[in-house]
C-alpha cells in the first residue's frame, strides 16, 4: 500500500482473495481495548484523514461540513496550491477567512479568485479538470455507489434531497471520497437507489456505461477507512485508534474483506488540530 493508500495491485475475485482476510479471520485479527480518551473528537479525526487525500496542486471540490474543513487543514499542513471549487460557482485558491454555513455565506465570496456561476464550474468536471471530490450519501454499497435519493425500510420510503452535484461528481471527477458514519444501515451490501454511481456492479462498469474516468476512491467513516480494489469492492485498509476490527466488520452489511496490511489511522498531528480548532473555533462541524 502506497502513502497514499492506493489499493494493491494483485486482488483476485475469490471466496478468499490474496491479501485480503477472510471475515473470519478478520475478527479474530487483534483484540483492542476499548478506546481510551483522546485530545481530539472523532469530527477531527475524520477531517484530518480526508485532508490527507488532498494532493499539492490538485483541483477539488470542497463541499460543505467536515470536507470544507479539510480543505482548510490541507492548504495550511500539506497541500498549500490545492484549489478549491464550490458548487455554486466560487473558486478559491485560499479558504475563506472564517467559518462557513453555506458556500454562499458573505465570507467565502470575499477574497474568492473567481465567483462564476454552476455552469462554469460543472464545466470543469466535463472538461477533465477536477482531481478530486468530497461527498456525502445516506448510503453507501460495497462497490462505492451512493445513494441520496431514498431509502426504503420497513415502515415504507423516505425520500431525500437527491443528488445535487453529487452525480455530476462522481461521474467526471479523477476520484472521489465519501464521508459517513459507519452502520450496516449506511453501508448496505446494494444501495436502495443509486443516485451517483462508483463502480456499479464491479470490474469494468464505469468503462461499460461510458464513464470516461474516476470512481470511488475511499470511503471515511466514524470507525475506518475503506478503500478499493481492482475489482470495484471496497476492503478495510485502516481502523481508527481503539476501534475493533471486528466493530467494523459487524457493523457493515456486506462480507466486508480486510486488507493483510491493515493499518491504524493515524491520529491528527498537531499542525492539523491547531489549522482544524483556530477555523472550526466552536466545534460547530467538528
Amino acid at each position: 500500500m502506497t502513502a497514499w493508500g492506493q489499493p494493491p495491485s494483485a486482488v483476485q475475485r475469490s471466496a478468499t482473495p490474496q491479501g485480503f482476510y477472510s471475515l473470519t479471520t478478520a475478527i479474530n485479527i487483534t483484540e483492542q481495548k476499548s478506546a481510551p480518551s483522546r485530545p481530539y473528537s472523532m469530527g477531527e479525526l475524520m477531517v484530518a484523514t480526508a485532508a490527507r487525500e488532498i494532493h499539492d496542486g490538485e483541483i477539488v471540490f470542497v463541499g460543505m461540513r467536515l470536507p470544507l474543513i479539510a480543505f482548510v487543514v490541507a492548504k495550511k499542513a500539506h497541500a498549500p496550491n490545492a484549489v478549491g471549487l464550490f458548487e455554486n460557482g466560487v473558486i478559491r485558491t485560499t479558504p475563506a477567512p472564517e467559518l462557513i454555513y453555506t458556500m454562499a455565506d458573505p465570507p467565502n465570496i470575499l477574497g474568492a479568485t473567481q465567483c462564476l456561476d454552476m455552469l462554469g464550474v460543472m464545466s470543469l468536471l466535463q472538461s477533465g479538470q477536477v482531481h478530486l471530490g468530497f461527498l456525502g450519501a445516506a448510503e453507501v454499497d460495497r462497490f462505492g455507489n451512493l445513494n441520496s435519493t431514498e431509502v426504503r425500510g420497513t415502515k415504507g420510503n423516505t425520500r431525500l434531497p437527491g443528488s445535487g452535484g453529487a452525480c455530476d461528481i462522481a461521474s467526471l471527477a479523477y476520484r472521489f471520497v465519501v464521508l459517513l458514519e459507519h452502520s450496516r444501515q449506511r453501508l448496505p451490501e446494494r444501495v436502495s437507489y443509486m443516485t451517483s454511481p462508483g463502480n456499479g456492479d464491479g470490474p469494468g462498469w464505469r468503462k461499460r456505461v461510458g464513464l470516461p474516468r474516476g470512481g470511488p476512491s475511499a470511503v471515511i467513516t466514524t470507525k475506518g477507512v475503506l478503500r478499493f480494489g481492482e475489482d470495484g469492492e471496497a476492503y478495510l485498509a485502516s481502523v481508527h485508534p481503539g476501534i475493533e476490527v471486528d466493530d467494523v466488520v459487524n457493523n457493515t452489511g456486506w462480507n466486508l474483506r480486510v486488507t493483510e496490511k491493515l493499518a491504524q489511522t493515524p491520529e491528527p498531528g498537531a499542525q492539523e488540530l491547531k489549522a482544524i480548532r483556530e477555523y472550526d473555533k466552536d466545534g460547530f462541524w467538528t
